[in-house]
């Protein structure tokens, strides 16, 4: 019995070791307030066993700055979370600074007064600054107030407004408007300009057999010796036109595809014709 009640303590005491050695710390922090136009700058140096006991001063052009070594179970190590929170007592509203760390556990984080929030610079009362260190594993993470921060305005300075930022939901109706399509122009004036140029085909059919006639004109010739293929050649040609014309005035796509593809082989067979017509004669000299 007297073994057992000797031993029970050092248990207790065992386990309270390794409690205390499987959580999350800082040592060697130092805290410093100020600008790069001032010479002076508030300094002083911390831990998690002795924390700041004055209220710190944040002016318009200082800047908050914060060097500690993050341990876990007493050794330095960099942890995954490292983050110091500013918090207005009243609102509960807060923003968080992010440490930049490194695998020694060397962190530090630089607070500027314009990174603040307005509705932080706004605030009446000190802010309450927390530092939370935590990582994976079983470690307990270390979550506490570690001092506190009076944000002093410059009466000069223009006051910083806030602006709502916007919601989802209802919202005031939008009125589209829109162009009005594109308009052709009208069709008499499309047609009268057509049947000119239509008008001066006979007068070049013509011209063309006068010419073959007086051997004015030699590659005129081909009409009266492959009248055929010279002449459904040029005639799909003017199909071809006519077709766009009437995608122009009245036609959609799908109609003048398969028109465009009949008119299209159309002129390929009749112009090869045409064509082994023409190198023929010039071959023989005729041309």
């Amino acid at each position: 019995m007297r073994f057992l009640r000797s031993f029970v303590p050092s248990l207790l005491l065992a386990a309270g070791a390794a409690q205390a050695a499987s959580s999350w710390g800082f040592d060697d922090a130092t805290l410093s307030v100020g600008s790069k136009k001032a010479d002076s700058s508030v300094k002083e140096k911390f831990s998690d066993k002795s924390l700041p006991k004055k209220t710190v001063d944040f002016g318009n052009t200082d800047t908050l700055k914060i060097i500690l070594t993050a341990k876990e179970g007493g050794k330095a190590k960099r942890p995954h979370q490292a983050f110091l929170t500013l918090q207005e007592t009243e609102t509960g509203l807060e923003a968080p600074f992010v440490f930049t760390t490194k695998e020694s556990g060397k962190a530090t984080v630089d607070i500027k007064h314009s990174d603040l929030p307005v509705q932080l610079l706004k605030s009446t009362k000190p802010l309450k600054a927390t530092l939370t260190l935590a990582s994976f594993g079983s470690s307990t993470g270390y979550n506490n107030r570690i001092f506190d921060v009076e944000i002093r305005k410059d009466p000069l300075a223009v006051p910083p407004v806030y602006e709502k930022p916007m919601r989802y939901g209802k919202r005031e109706e939008i009125h589209h408007i829109f162009k009005d399509d594109p308009k052709s122009p009208p069709k008499v004036i499309s047609l009268v300009f057509t049947l000119a140029v239509a008008a001066m085909v006979p007068v070049l059919l013509i011209g063309v057999y006068f010419c073959s006639r007086r051997q004015r004109c030699p590659s005129a010739q081909g009409f009266l010796e492959c009248p055929v293929s010279h002449g459904i050649f040029y005639g799909s040609i003017i199909g071809m036109e006519f077709v766009f014309y009437m995608y122009y005035s009245s036609w959609n796509l799908f109609q003048v595809l398969p028109v465009i593809g009949v008119v299209g082989v159309t002129s390929l067979l009749s112009g090869s014709k045409a064509l082994g017509e023409v190198q023929r004669r010039r071959l023989a000299g005729e041309r």
